[in-house]
């Protein structure tokens, strides 16, 4: 593992440096974001698309807007068999352009698929569209490396601007090859014939396109070997806020060099070589809500599963930490050996202006391409998965947040761990019960507690005593509850009798006195 210094100067390296060394993100933003949606009322379904920078653009509301019907091109990477002019009079851009699809009366009016496999650049493939009838044209990346990316087409020349300035006013998108599949294949069943799908018979009839606005909608950074990938729009403004607030106040500063894992909190002890520690000058707090959580959290938690596929029984709960200048999380794995962490969700809670530091980097992805660098944007969810799709520890999953620079600087980042197990009743009710008064604070003592039953009867034997502990908890509690109760309730009532007893004895003294008085 690499030291405190070695993470200075890959931040020095990300500043200083070109960025073409990395691959930064995000890349995309909420204003090119758009959604192709179909279906009805009951059952609808939705693909992210990239909106080009030239044509319609999604602030132009109803202008970008289409509802039509989807017609694969033919050919559909629109050049099919044509051979580029050789005419030298013509410009580069006139000399590539093939003419108009060659079902261009089953395209008039709707939205035609075609994709970038024959290497058109984005406008050529709009003039395609436009002077074929489209509506708008959907282009599908069929980079087989490129997994779910995708990004927004732009004129690559002076010409091409001007042309597309003029004459492009249909809205173009671009999808992933995945997402591509799916379109295509929507309406099909088993009995379909492979034939007739690839002429457009498993499409849906009719087809929404619209803005993105502040939908969720996903970025792709590695597709495999670490997966990689951003969910934009995760959290509100006010969810974030909520969650700062919940943890302020709450915060300890983190120490994993005495070589103690708190399997409760996801803080594992430091692997630095010369026993320093991983997380340097970070204050970490873990909110305890579960099953009791707020509104906000729980809404928080039920988009994520829903974007994601998680299952919400399988999360976390919030873990909330705090950056500031100085503070860096070094090279390390989200591992806990007492609850296996399938995938990790960090969501950056506030905005890092770019300069001072803080990305989340993934220095070793092994799908051929650079180390990539998520700089920390507010509502912005990074998600890794840390097993393979066996369920296999990824080495290549090592990450670290890089040190914060500027001097006024802080990040608050709220981690959300998606376990390979669901979480038991103890973990998602109990704890959070007896952290309530604590505003989501776990008392230190049930840390200490699962440590020293894990480290004496290991993690199976140990994590089971620890949940029967913590189960019995709110039995005993009640029972004390009922003894005080009781105890209460039998002294009132001796009370009681007490006081009638020395009622009827001094009535009877009083009687008593009358008749000696009378005698």
């Amino acid at each position: 593992m690499m030291m405190l210094a070695t993470t200075l100067v890959l931040a020095s390296l990300a500043l200083g440096k070109s960025d073409q060394q990395y691959r930064i993100f995000p890349q995309r933003t909420s204003e090119e974001a758009a959604v192709i949606e179909w279906g009805h009322s009951a059952i609808i379904s939705a693909l992210d698309g990239a909106v080009a920078k030239f044509g319609p653009q999604t602030s132009q509301g109803a202008n970008f807007e289409v509802e039509t019907s989807p017609v694969l091109a033919n050919p559909i990477d629109g050049v099919g068999r044509w051979k580029k002019s050789n005419d030298e009079t013509l410009s580069d851009f006139d000399r590539e352009y093939p003419g108009k699809l060659k079902n261009a009366d089953d395209v008039e009016g709707n939205m035609v698929i075609m994709t970038d496999a024959a290497g058109l650049s984005g406008v050529t493939m709009a003039r395609i569209a436009k002077e074929s009838g489209a509506a708008a044209l959907m282009v599908v990346n069929t980079d087989q490396n490129a997994g779910d990316f995708i990004y927004s087409l732009k004129p690559e020349s002076e010409e091409e601007a001007k042309y597309a300035e003029e004459n492009i006013d249909i809205p173009i998108v671009m999808v992933s090859l995945q997402a591509g599949n799916v379109i295509t294949t929507a309406m099909a069943t088993d009995d379909s014939d492979p034939n007739e799908i690839n002429k457009g018979a498993g499409l849906p009839d009719r087809i929404r396109l619209y803005a993105g606005g502040d939908r969720p909608f996903f970025e792709d950074a590695v597709s495999k070997t670490p997966v990689v990938y951003l969910i934009h729009n995760m959290l509100t403004s006010e969810e974030c806020d909520a969650l700062i607030g919940m943890a302020a106040g709450k915060y300890d500063r983190v120490d994993d060099t005495t070589g103690v894992n708190n399997y409760l909190d996801n803080t594992m002890a430091s692997t630095e070589a010369n026993g320093g520690p991983s997380a340097v000058n970070v204050d970490r707090v873990t909110l305890w809500k579960g099953g009791i959580a707020s509104k906000v959290i729980k809404d928080v938690d039920e988009r994520i599963s829903q974007v994601t596929g998680f299952p919400p029984e399988h999360f976390s709960d919030f873990q909330v930490n705090k950056h500031v200048k100085g503070s860096a999380h070094l090279p390390h794995f989200d591992v806990n050996e007492a609850n296996g962490i399938m995938a990790t969700i960090t969501l950056f809670l506030n905005d890092v202006e770019d300069g001072d530091g803080g990305e989340l980097f993934y220095p070793s992805p092994l799908d051929g391409g650079s180390p990539v660098m998520v700089r920390p944007r507010r509502g912005l969810a990074v998600v890794h998965h840390n097993t393979d799709e066996n369920y296999v520890f990824d080495k290549s999953t090592v990450n670290e947040e890089l040190v914060m620079t500027g001097s006024s600087a802080v990040k608050y980042v709220a981690k959300k761990y998606v376990y390979l197990n669901p979480q038991n009743n103890a973990m998602r009710v109990v704890l959070p019960l007896i952290a309530l008064p604590f505003g989501g604070k776990l008392p230190g003592i049930f840390s200490t507690l699962y440590i020293a039953l894990i480290d004496k009867f290991g993690v199976e034997t140990g994590g089971t005593y620890f949940r029967k502990i913590v189960t019995m908890l709110p039995v005993l509690l009640l029972l004390g509850i009922a003894s005080v109760v009781s105890d209460a309730v039998q002294k009132k009532l001796k009370e009681g009798k007490d006081g009638k007893k020395k009622d009827s004895n001094d009535k009877a003294s009083k009687r008593t006195k009358k008749s000696k008085k009378s005698d």
